[in-house]
């Protein structure tokens, strides 16, 4: 590890709420990382979080691969245990780090939002992804790999993702990765652990802060296009739009496309 990665990821030590951080120079996935420790028995206490330099089959959601040229970006997995949460609830999950990500890049930047399920959004183009995996036991959930891509000082993206952006193509700047992940962490930490009694004030928030929330938008499902408009997001995660005949339409995720 460099000594400027060092400086970067040093300040993770005075995060409160943090059990453990493992650093990574490079590997396949965080998620995986972390998956591989789980199937071998390794067992965590408290919320860990591992970060890398470089991923190497970083995975978005639908199976897509995630973009990140080494060092230019936060790549990271934080592994907590919601046992709190009943398994009908796990999307609670995804609105606590979609937040996270949501409210620390709002400091540097205007215009960040967060596209359902879990994307976050500058304006039309993607600058973070997340990616989370639960185990259930019975009507519990016993752990969740919560995997997120934030793209921060990379300037150029070969794959063919269709809309990505990131912090410094956005202002010109370049910015400090371990600050980034510090205020993140801290976020979600603060989230987790009060979301058993403040559940309904972090769904509300979430809401509030959604991509496309007003307004009639095109969306294409198993059917074809439409024009709708945001109703809501259940506890289950089902987003409900109104089309413009005024027929509620449900969808799970992987049954709607957003048209960009």
């Amino acid at each position: 590890m460099s000594e400027m990665t060092k400086s970067h990821y040093m300040m993770m030590e005075g995060v409160e709420g943090l059990h453990s951080f493992i650093h990574l120079d490079a590997i396949d996935s965080t998620n995986n990382y972390l998956r591989r420790l789980l199937d071998q028995g390794e067992r965590f206490e408290g919320v860990t979080l591992v970060v890398a330099d470089s991923q190497t089959v970083g995975r978005g959601q639908q199976g897509n691969s995630w973009e990140s040229e080494s060092g230019k970006n936060l790549t990271f997995s934080i592994l907590c245990h919601p046992l709190f949460l009943k398994a009908s609830e796990q999307y609670l999950v995804s609105q606590m780090i979609a937040l996270s990500v949501q409210e620390t890049l709002s400091l540097y930047i205007e215009g960040v939002t967060i596209k359902w399920p879990n994307d976050i959004y500058w304006y039309d183009k993607k600058i973070s992804g997340t990616l989370i995996e639960c185990d259930l036991k019975g009507k519990s959930i016993s752990h969740c790999i919560v995997g997120t891509g934030i793209n921060v000082n990379q300037e150029r993206f070969l794959s063919d993702a269709p809309n990505p952006i990131s912090l410094r193509l956005v202002t010109g700047a370049e910015y400090n990765l371990g600050k980034l992940l510090c205020e993140v962490t801290r976020r979600f930490l603060s989230y987790f652990h009060v979301a058993e009694g403040e559940a309904e004030d972090i769904r509300q928030r979430y809401k509030q802060r959604l991509y496309r929330r007003e307004g009639f938008h095109p969306y294409e499902d198993a059917y074809g296009r439409f024009l709708a408009k945001f109703m809501d997001v259940e506890n289950s995660g089902r987003l409900l739009l109104m089309d413009t005949e005024n027929k509620v339409r449900r969808y799970e995720f992987k049954e709607l496309k957003f048209i960009i």
